[in-house]
């Protein structure tokens, strides 16, 4: 009798694809590069049958394999040459958005009723603008800030995985929410 619990990869593309897709989508914000990460979750499925040992679900299980498929994406596009900042330096950045004192500029403060930001961010519309100005981050903020805040990765994973330093890691991190703040405030929020 054979305890290697059933797989049926005949049945993936029609049971898995879409939500593949859709987890994928959120994560990398561009359908082709989704599209690539399913198709690769599907092999490396194949591949890795004799690894599933059935303690979840063959949903679970493929979720599984594309995050990690992900995180591969992710490793591979931080090693080509980013972009560079739009500001050359930290300091730079501190005397655009924060007064001489530590306090936000007045123009770069959020403006808004944040006792509706609930309401807000499950707005179609919010998403939209995030995934806009995620695009337009050099490539290190954007990777570094969608594994952190996107796919909750801990602060060590991303270190490792992006070949950096933690105090690196904490400062690119901060470049990426005020550049994110600046954009999602002249985008949405105003």
């Amino acid at each position: 009798m054979n305890d290697q619990p059933l797989l049926k990869p005949e049945l993936w593309v029609k049971n898995y694809a879409d939500i593949l897709f859709s987890f994928a989508i959120k994560r990398v914000n561009d359908e082709e590069v989704a599209q690539d990460l399913v198709q690769e979750t599907f092999l490396g499925g194949l591949k890795s049958q004799k690894g599933f040992d059935g303690n979840s679900t063959e949903k679970t299980w493929l979720i599984a394999i594309l995050k990690f498929k992900i995180i591969d994406h992710y490793r591979k596009k931080s090693k080509h040459k980013t972009s560079s900042l739009h500001y050359d330096s930290g300091e730079e950045i501190d005397h655009y958005f924060f007064e001489d004192n530590g306090h936000w500029k007045q123009e770069h403060m959020l403006v808004g009723d944040f006792e509706k930001a609930d309401q807000q961010l499950e707005q179609k519309e919010f998403y939209t603008v995030l995934e806009k100005c995620l695009s337009i981050l050099p490539n290190k903020l954007s990777t570094v800030f969608k594994l952190k805040m996107l796919m909750e990765e801990k602060s060590e994973v991303i270190c490792e995985m992006l070949n950096i330093t933690d105090s690196n890691y904490w400062v690119i991190l901060h470049r990426a929410k005020i550049q994110l703040r600046s954009c999602m405030s002249a985008k949405w929020i105003n």
